[in-house]
């Protein structure tokens, strides 16, 4: 793929290359509503908004129709599924199995003379979205509007190279998807060690080993926001800061925003290693718990659990995903969605001996770390896939060699 002699025409909007053209989006594609309501006997994966991660392209969870009520729509096969409520931004997915979605998610389909694959890069693409949102009606929930959108025009080339670029863009998605199974199952595997060596173990500890608190044993740290009106917190900031929101992902290789060095100094956010263990004790994301792959301050609605001498994140991580729910439970009775620092501190935490822990580690520190290495290495594909896409997408790139 390179940049090659392109050859334009003018038209009324300004030079296009030759044999592309402008053409409405109604003329592209069509919305599906085959309609299906939910029964408790047949199950079907289903999507949701909060199924599809924002930005990514991806899912994080499939649910199943018997857990849900009221209509919903039937997707088929390589449907494009793009959530159109806003302001969830960039929600797209196309899901390589059959089942249904919400309503608040469009189900599209190429028509005849134009490629699927395509086409849903264009609805993964960043000017799409935002027409999308332009154009969304309602107040409390805006929603994209259909009759608005369907009138757009769309530059659109000739459908090899659709499928070229579509090729090109898969290849890139194809090896993300595959890291982030290869993630899922290194997780399962130390997840299983983990039980079987430390949960596992019977009524009784072995000798040496002892229950304590999660305080006793480990420094935890309590995030914090710096204020919003001081521009010099935010302007040009250097340090990761993450929010609540971000913890529900499987690694944070990323902070959702930057705060300075002098923001730091005067306000209770803390600045903590890659390796620390980050777990949401309020709101919607209350039990969400994920680990710092890089350095990172945050917010007052998580708490950090940082790695010790002997107790490491390998053992800290799996600790808290086993035990999460126990920890919420027994502090919230099922009602007040909130856990506080004390809770985590006074949380009962088992320590084995040194030497255990050390066959543990090195059992499972290279699964953890393979599992590091894919994560970077997805953010690295997504950043190359999402610079490629608008530059595919508009002809200001041309694949080297098209096969017309």
């Amino acid at each position: 793929m390179a940049k090659i002699a392109i050859k334009f025409k003018e038209t009324e909007i300004g030079p296009i290359p030759e044999n592309w053209e402008y053409l409405n989006l109604g003329k592209l594609v069509e919305l599906i509503k085959d309609v299906y309501l939910p029964t408790k006997v047949e199950e079907l994966p289903y999507i949701g908004l909060e199924h599809i991660n924002q930005q990514t392209l991806s899912i994080n969870s499939i649910g199943k129709s018997t857990d849900v009520i009221s209509n919903k729509f039937h997707f088929k096969n390589g449907d494009i599924l793009f959530g159109k409520l806003r302001p969830y931004f960039r929600k797209v997915y196309r899901p390589k199995f059959f089942g249904i979605c919400s309503t608040d998610i469009w189900v599209a389909r190429a028509k005849d003379g134009f490629d699927q694959g395509w086409l849903f890069y264009l609805f993964a693409s960043e000017d799409f979205v935002n027409f999308a949102s332009s154009g969304s009606g309602g107040t409390r929930m805006p929603r994209a509007d259909w009759n608005h959108l369907k009138n757009i025009t769309w530059l659109v080339p000739p459908i090899t190279e659709q499928k070229q670029i579509s090729e090109i863009l898969s290849s890139l998605d194809d090896k993300i998807e595959l890291n982030r199974k290869i993630n899922v199952n290194l997780e399962k595997i130390a997840s299983t060690i983990f039980k079987k060596w430390f949960i596992d173990i019977g009524d009784e500890l072995p000798e040496g080993w002892k229950v304590s608190v999660i305080g006793e044993e480990l420094d935890t740290f309590l995030g914090g926001t710096p204020s919003r009106e001081k521009h010099e917190y935010w302007e040009n900031g250097t340090v990761p800061w993450v929010n609540s929101g971000k913890i529900n992902e499987f690694r944070i290789t990323k902070p959702s925003e930057y705060i300075t060095e002098e923001a730091l100094k005067k306000s209770a956010a803390k600045l903590l290693p890659k390796g620390t263990t980050v777990m949401a004790i309020t709101g919607a994301t209350l039990g969400q718990y994920s680990l710092l792959e890089i350095d990172s301050s945050f917010n007052q609605s998580v708490i950090g659990i940082k790695e010790g001498k002997f107790l490491k994140k390998e053992f800290i991580y799996f600790w808290i995903a086993t035990t999460i729910n126990d920890l919420i439970n027994a502090q919230t009775g099922g009602a007040q969605q909130h856990i506080n620092k004390n809770d985590v501190n006074g949380f009962d935490f088992i320590v084995p001996p040194n030497d255990i822990l050390k066959k543990y580690y090195e059992a499972v520190n290279p699964m953890v770390e393979k599992i590091s290495n894919n994560c970077f290495q997805i953010q690295t594909l997504s950043k190359l896939r999402d610079t490629l896409l608008p530059k595919l997408m508009k002809g200001d790139v041309r694949i080297k060699g098209l096969r017309e």
